[in-house]
């Protein structure tokens, strides 16, 4: 089971016909976004050319006024993440539409910059960490080292890095997690 923005999802057992079963994802994705009165055109997910490449899925939509953004990186192959993406995008919509969560809560859940790749990886640069690094917990352990040293209350602290630091935590953590 892999734990994914609080839900638990099976582990994807994709074994063949890649390619189709990544375009059935990529319409699942449309289809399950048109419930919220999203249009197929304003939705954009990139399709893979090789579905098995070590490749992060992500998808791109317009709705309520805002372009909201989800991505998943952290399983080996572009198919399993697609996979994850399309689970996530429909259980969240599942919670919209029955109300566990407010329309404000969906779109703040899904909102990103238009340059969040660049940003998650200058915050794994910042935290001393590969920029493919995938693990959270190898994240997380060089957080609290530097967290530890940059402290405010440390003889050696820096508050303003100990903010970026912290800030760059949270943002792979929202990415992993």
């Amino acid at each position: 089971m892999l734990k994914v923005r609080g839900h638990d999802i099976k582990e994807p057992a994709i074994k063949d016909s890649f390619s189709r079963r990544a375009l059935k994802m990529k319409n699942n994705i449309i289809e399950i976004l048109s419930v919220l009165g999203v249009e197929p055109h304003q939705v954009d997910i990139d399709l893979e050319t090789i579905p098995i490449r070590n490749a992060p899925a992500s998808v791109t939509w317009y709705f309520a006024g805002q372009k909201l953004y989800y991505s998943y990186t952290s399983l080996p192959r572009f198919i399993d993440n697609l996979f994850v993406v399309e689970t996530i995008i429909e259980l969240e919509v599942t919670r919209l539409v029955t109300k566990d969560i407010s329309e404000d809560e969906f779109c703040r859940s899904f909102s990103e910059d238009d340059d969040v790749e660049q940003q998650r990886i200058e915050a794994r640069q910042l935290l001393g960490v590969d920029v493919n690094e995938r693990d959270f917990e190898v994240i997380s352990k060089k957080y609290k080292e530097l967290a530890k040293e940059h402290h405010p209350d440390m003889p050696n602290g820096n508050p303003e890095l100990f903010k970026k630091i912290n800030l760059a935590h949270k943002l792979l953590k929202r990415e992993l997690i």
